[in-house]
């Protein structure tokens, strides 16, 4: 087992971005293993059954298996930017229930085709439709929170991030002026820009991967 924690990640998935940037934000170096998800080395599943990306492995074989709790416990670590502050439980709730659902049937209608509610639920309107309240809390605030971006805005921003870029064109269109802008700025961020270097699937036997600022 490595002395520093060991992430097992994928670049693109969301919930290992929010994973990332709370490591990156607490100075928390990891041993990055990036994974393939079509084909998971057999290591995931036997360090978390579930064998779903970000698992966060310790040397003292603790395992924190769900992204916002990885979140939390590199946060209370160290927070230097305050992002506890905004541990806003029922926008985190939201997004990772009711606008994740929607969102995966936007964007991918074609896993869900033989559900109940195929053909019969507007799926883009209805995760717009969240969009469009959270766009009306951002009009009196700079972040979701407040002025400065915390836990609440890095928990959704690949989500939202995510549902953008299924159609940008379509999204780009919308009545959403302050989410866009809100968007825009985490997207052009350093912070993001800092978490989503390129690596190689990992293998066992693999040279390792520090990951972390400086």
């Amino acid at each position: 087992m490595s002395e520093i924690p060991i992430l097992y990640s994928f670049r693109r998935c969301p919930y290992a971005m929010r994973a990332r940037m709370a490591l990156w934000i607490a100075g928390i170096a990891v041993e990055l293993r990036e994974v393939k998800l079509s084909d998971k080395p057999p290591e995931l599943a036997e360090t978390s059954p579930k064998a779903t990306v970000p698992v966060l492995a310790m040397a003292d074989g603790t395992v924190v298996d769900e992204s916002i709790a990885v979140m939390r416990w590199a946060l209370k670590r160290c927070d230097p930017e305050g992002w506890m502050k905004g541990d806003e439980n029922a926008l985190i709730e939201r997004n990772d229930g009711p606008f994740k659902h929607h969102l995966d049937r936007y964007k991918y209608p074609n896993r869900y085709e033989y559900e109940a509610d195929h053909g019969k639920v507007d799926h883009r309107a209805e995760g717009l439709a969240i969009l469009e309240d959270l766009d009306a809390r951002l009009e009196e605030r700079e972040q979701l929170c407040g002025e400065k971006p915390t836990l609440a805005d890095i928990a959704l921003f690949p989500f939202i991030r995510q549902f953008a870029n299924t159609d940008r064109a379509w999204f780009d269109a919308q009545d959403l002026p302050h989410l866009q802008t809100w968007l825009d700025g985490h997207l052009s961020s350093d912070l993001f820009k800092s978490i989503m270097p390129k690596f190689a699937p990992w293998k066992a036997g693999d040279e390792p991967i520090v990951f972390g600022p400086g």
